[in-house]
């Protein structure tokens, strides 16, 4: 449908930029969720038979994506942005920037590859894709491919899934039966559909695919809508003895002060008043954010602890954010650790950040890009990261855990869920990024309680801090940068979601109906030459 020349190339380019800004104005802080529904719709109609094929062109396709793919990533992920300042740290006023600013077109340029990696795919097949149908198979499996390959990568957020959350519950019920990339895949074909609508417009023999392809698309958001819905309305059932109450502190400490000797002494101040404050109000465990106690968490910093004193005279649980040797070597490395104390003083589970925020807990491919990439970090050595598979063992029951940026990374909890978590607990930092990147977290979150059929329970250093039921209401949510505390109560459920059962089933699916579809197609060009 499209065919630039040169000299029209600039005006499309801001079209697609728009677009894809228009999608970016689904999450936080727009929460526009039905632009999702038609800003793919572009990116589409460039792959439509109706183009004339060719190099140059394909290379039009693949810059009008990227044009997409800015607008998209680079107004979703503006947050990060948030960086600045990092004066505080030493580094100069435009070295700050120049991290900030490295962080933002990095992780968007990151995120962009995604749309232009499904643009190279249905370019190169395009010849294999024969009508419609076969066009919208291939191309909503690829898309999936693509974002699956992506969430197991260092960098990861911007699902499509995610521009539902948290107000669309019923779509976002989907993910009960496939995780997040069902609701990828409804989103993508639902575009495709209208896309194939639209090109059918220019040729009035195709008349009735208009109203074919429009009408199917709009039954296929109904049907995706009725089904989440039904599974939204089904009724929670908590037994009575499964309630915990829980307590939070969202110590609002910026990392700024947290890392100097005075902050240390306010944060081990914060969390002990928080705590004794709480147990005395009956909670059966209080729950810390990530690196609430900024020190190196060994035996004997434990047994002079004035907090670990505190549990043992209170006898309620304490989940503790902190940082841990990996190993009882001298020169082990840290690890970003969340450890589950009894109320007995004994340390009954320990979980360690899996997922580590490149260039802030870790420095990517140090030995080849350490010195150049050191300019630009603020850490001076990294963590090591944890191991999948990892159970955290509470005196109340096993629990599936998050650190912070861990939060997009579905298959983490899925796992954990599976292997008998009973309820969700997520322990961030979030200092310095401002309120759009907490409410962006907050329905990271809120996804992964949807689709595991858990309660969730947030605590932040800085917000939003929240509780969150297995159908996503949020039932609790703090105010950001103020020291809150709260109690609420949530339930142990033993449930298994199909997801949680199977994983995403759905992606090799629609893999393999695409290959056998390609192969078809292939077979069928060779028998009429």
């Amino acid at each position: 449908m499209f065919n630039p020349r040169p000299k029209k190339l600039l005006p499309l380019a801001s079209l697609f930029f728009l677009s894809g800004g228009l999608m970016g104005l689904t999450p936080a802080p727009f929460h526009a969720w039905p632009l999702a529904w038609l800003a793919l719709i572009p990116l589409w109609l460039l792959i439509h038979p109706s183009r004339p094929a060719g190099p140059i062109n394909d290379g039009y396709r693949l810059l009008l994506a990227g044009c997409w793919g800015l607008g998209y990533h680079g107004l979703a992920l503006f947050w990060i942005t948030g960086l600045h300042p990092l004066m505080w740290m030493g580094i100069p006023w435009l070295g700050s920037i120049a991290i900030a600013a490295f962080a933002w077109v990095f992780i968007t340029l990151w995120g962009t590859a995604i749309g232009g990696s499904w643009m190279l795919g249905m370019s190169l097949l395009r010849p294999w894709l024969g009508n419609a149908m076969g066009r919208l198979l291939v191309g909503t499996a690829l898309w999936c491919a693509i974002e699956s390959l992506w969430s197991r990568g260092p960098l990861w957020w911007t699902s499509l899934a995610y521009t539902q959350s948290p107000y669309n519950l019923p779509i976002l019920h989907l993910g009960q039966l496939s995780g997040p990339l069902l609701v990828t895949a409804a989103i993508v074909v639902v575009n495709g559909l209208l896309a194939e609508a639209i090109a059918a417009v220019r040729w009035p023999q195709s008349r009735l695919n208009v109203s074919r392809w429009g009408g199917t698309a709009i039954a296929l958001l109904l049907v995706a809508h009725l089904l989440g819905g039904w599974l939204y309305s089904q009724p929670l059932v908590e037994p009575a003895e499964t309630a915990l109450r829980v307590g939070l502190i969202q110590g609002n400490i910026p990392t700024r002060e947290k890392l100097t000797r005075q902050g240390v002494l306010r944060a081990y101040q914060i969390y002990l008043n928080g705590y004794e404050s709480l147990a005395a109000r009956g909670v059966d465990a209080v729950a810390t954010p990530e690196g609430a106690l900024p020190t190196v968490w060994d035996p004997s910093v434990q047994a002079r602890s004035p907090i670990y004193q505190a549990v043992l005279e209170n006898r309620v649980a304490l989940w503790l954010g902190t940082f841990a040797k990996a190993s009882n070597a001298a020169e082990a490395p840290l690890t970003q650790s969340l450890f589950a104390i009894a109320p007995d003083g004994e340390t009954v589970g320990r979980y360690n950040k899996v997922k580590l925020v490149p260039l802030g807990e870790y420095i990517p491919l140090a030995s080849l890009l350490g010195q150049i990439i050191g300019r630009l970090s603020p850490i001076d050595s990294s963590l090591s990261p944890g191991s999948f598979g990892q159970r955290f063992e509470t005196s109340l029951g096993l629990a599936a855990v998050g650190i912070c940026y861990e939060s997009p990374y579905s298959q983490l909890f899925r796992q954990q869920v599976a292997d008998g978590g009973r309820f969700i607990l997520t322990a961030s930092n979030n200092d310095p990024y401002p309120p759009r990147m907490m409410a962006q977290h907050h329905a990271q979150d809120l996804m992964r309680a949807i689709e595991t059929d858990r309660w969730a329970v947030r605590v932040t250093n800085t917000g939003l801090s929240g509780i969150v039921d297995p159908h996503g209401h949020t039932r609790w949510l703090s105010e950001p940068n103020q020291y809150v505390t709260h109690i609420a109560t949530i339930y142990r459920r033993q449930t298994r979601t199909l997801y949680v059962r199977w994983g995403d089933w759905l992606t090799p699916l629609l893999g393999g109906l695409g290959l056998v579809w390609l192969v078809w197609q292939g077979f069928k060009g060779r028998l009429q030459s």
